[in-house]
């Protein structure tokens, strides 16, 4: 049986995967939800990076060339679904009483920025299909933690189904579960050794960067003072 680009990328960024799973602040979101203060600044980061999304496919389409038109259809219907997501974000923020005033006026973490620059960088000065490896590892991420994790957070807050606050988290893994089918359709027809080589090193890239926005925001453990 002949694997697909999407099957072979899955199986080369396994570890790396892996390693993003391990991270400990993903497994105590999934197994036992987080406080308040812990899901507001996830969704602050998450406000601050998901907002460069249409520029990053916009970027993307400037740099492609005539024979890219696949790519540029992929990148065009991407962009159509992903307006208005930050907005999502933003509203959750209000309905668990953060100010969304402030997080949108304010500074991201170093580490989203160091992340979004990077996505920047890839597209502008390797290749604009560089934005498939985060692309892969956002979206696929989502899909994988976002419904697991929102039923464990709205347990830890004592949220119910009804309440506010989890419009982000559920419906960008609702959304995301049809577009990694479409995404994996996108990668098999990329054909070109050199693109897919460069997909899963940006893949592999962007699930260290994106931990890293997970590893900074866990709890700073306290300093213990000598004698």
């Amino acid at each position: 049986m002949t694997w697909s680009f999407y099957q072979h990328l899955v199986a080369a960024t396994a570890a790396d995967e892996a390693e993003f799973r391990a991270i400990p602040l993903i497994r105590t979101a999934i197994a036992e939800g987080v406080e308040r203060d812990r899901y507001l600044a996830f969704l602050a980061s998450a406000y601050h990076h998901v907002r460069h999304t249409c520029p990053l496919l916009g970027l993307a389409l400037s740099h492609c060339g005539l024979a890219d038109g696949e790519y540029r259809a992929g990148l065009l219907h991407y962009l159509a679904e992903e307006q208005g997501h930050e907005d999502w974000i933003l509203d959750d923020i209000a309905a668990l009483g953060g100010d969304r005033q402030r997080v949108a006026a304010g500074q991201p973490p170093f580490a989203v920025r160091i992340m979004v620059a990077y996505a920047y960088h890839a597209i502008e000065r390797i290749s604009p299909y560089a934005l498939l490896g985060m692309v892969h590892v956002l979206e696929g991420m989502s899909v994988a933690l976002a419904r697991a994790a929102a039923g464990a957070i709205r347990q830890s807050l004592q949220v119910g189904e009804g309440g506010g606050g989890f419009t982000y988290l559920m419906s960008h893994g609702q959304l995301d579960e049809k577009h990694v089918a479409q995404f994996a359709d996108l990668l098999d027809r990329i054909d070109t050794p050199d693109r897919r080589a460069l997909i899963i090193q940006a893949t592999r890239d962007f699930y260290r960067l994106y931990g890293d926005v997970f590893r900074a925001l866990a709890p700073t453990p306290e300093v213990g003072h000598a004698a």
